[in-house]
């Protein structure tokens, strides 16, 4: 069958390429080949599968919705499943928190919540410049690009990316210059030449660029920096967000309120196309049908979402969990990099990484593992960095089986 990819396929598919298997089914932590041959998922969907392959506990709602001809395709209007949606997404997460969010949804996928988060900071304020980080990614759309980092990626736009100015992100200068300093420098000297920001968009923990963590004060510092200049403060959380770092929002350790944040992925609970962008009530300017798409919303997607809810975020079972494992990882991670010196042991939650002082060991680390049975990306500008991103709802044995996959294909190509 694999012929057949090569032959009809663009040239731009990426990730068959690194798996090289034609993949049939999927199951909690497991996907499976045509031929029935396990692969231990330590991807899961890029971060759109938190809870696992074919969940059966959100299946099972999915099913009854279809059967019963619920709505499946109605732009944004008011269907139940929508409206159960917001009450739960509200009743679970918004009060509990303390945060007042407005939900827009702006299309189905991440790059479409920053594209929407993006156009409202200019509609607020007025102004066009955007801030955003060095190594950031935000999406493959013009907007998004403008703010991604990435200049592969972004050489692919095929024209200027404008209105947009990268910032050094937390420790980009290994601690030599004081966080902020140039940044607010440029704000505060009329002769800086920078123009006057509408927003700041910032990940918390960034996935792509090489799980680069932020410390809480820096995002603290961040927020206060935002405040004192009138600069909007955008999240996008559509990676590191639904509970990925830990808690449900990936900034909560912080303790900041940001004026727009971007979720996608995993918000849909099953792996369907769904995205959000949240908005502070003062801020939600839009005029009716300003910013729209065709499959905005997503009925079935919506009912997966409200049972992840439901199902995981009615208490604090599955963030504890989320960060007990990835504190176990996290040791794994370590423990290798006393054994190889130079390697680097990154990230929060069950968002690893394990970095690599020559970038091509990273690769080749990813084909050990998947030639023991594990699907593992890579990650960062040179791709140098593995990346460790399992479902949330692995089980105790089928981590432990991954750390030692890891640290087997790590010792074979490090020997």
């Amino acid at each position: 069958m694999k012929d057949v990819f090569a032959t009809q396929e663009s040239e731009v598919r990426s990730y068959s390429r690194t798996w090289p298997a034609t993949f049939d089914r999927a199951l909690g932590s497991w996907l499976y080949d045509e031929n029935g041959n396990a692969y231990l998922d330590f991807f899961a969907g890029a971060g759109a599968l938190n809870y696992g392959h074919n969940n059966p506990l959100l299946k099972r709602k999915l099913i009854e919705y279809i059967e019963r001809d619920g709505i499946h395709h109605g732009l944004d209007q008011a269907t139940v499943a929508r409206g159960e949606f917001l009450r739960t997404i509200d009743e679970k997460l918004f009060r509990p928190r303390g945060l007042n969010y407005k939900v827009q949804f702006p299309g189905p996928t991440g790059t479409n919540s920053v594209e929407a988060a993006l156009k409202l900071a200019r509609k607020i304020t007025g102004r066009e410049s955007i801030i955003s980080f060095t190594n950031a990614f935000h999406g493959m759309t013009l907007g998004s690009l403008s703010v991604t980092g990435n200049s592969m990626k972004r050489g692919g736009a095929g024209i200027p990316l404008v209105h947009a100015t990268p910032m050094p992100y937390d420790n980009y200068f290994d601690g030599q210059v004081d966080d902020f300093l140039y940044f607010e420098s440029l704000l505060r000297d009329s002769g800086s030449g920078l123009n006057a920001p509408a927003a700041v968009i910032v990940e918390t923990l960034q996935g792509e660029g090489g799980i680069n963590d932020t410390r809480a004060e820096w995002l603290r510092g961040l927020s206060e920096l935002c405040g004192r200049h009138g600069i909007l403060l955008i999240v996008d959380d559509v990676q590191m967000g639904c509970g990925r770092t830990g808690p449900f929002f990936s900034f909560e350790h912080a303790g900041i309120e940001p004026d727009i944040v971007c979720l996608s992925k995993s918000i849909g609970g099953y792996g369907s196309p769904l995205a959000l962008t949240l908005i502070k009530p003062e801020h939600d300017v839009w005029e009716p049908g300003e910013h729209n798409g065709t499959f905005r919303g997503n009925n079935p997607a919506l009912v997966t979402a409200t049972e992840a809810l439901r199902q995981y975020w009615s208490d604090d079972e599955l963030e504890r969990a989320t960060t007990a494992k990835g504190e176990r990882v996290g040791e794994a991670l370590l423990e290798l990099g006393a054994d190889y010196p130079g390697l680097l042991s990154k990230g929060r939650g069950l968002a690893r990484g394990l970095g690599f002082a020559e970038p091509e060991m990273a690769g080749k680390v990813s084909k050990a593992a998947f030639d023991r049975g594990m699907i593992l990306e890579t990650s960062g500008p040179s791709d140098e960095v593995v990346k460790v991103m399992p479902p949330l709802t692995i089980t105790e044995d089928e981590l432990e089986r991954g750390i030692r996959i890891i640290r087997d294909s790590v010792r074979s190509v490090l020997a």
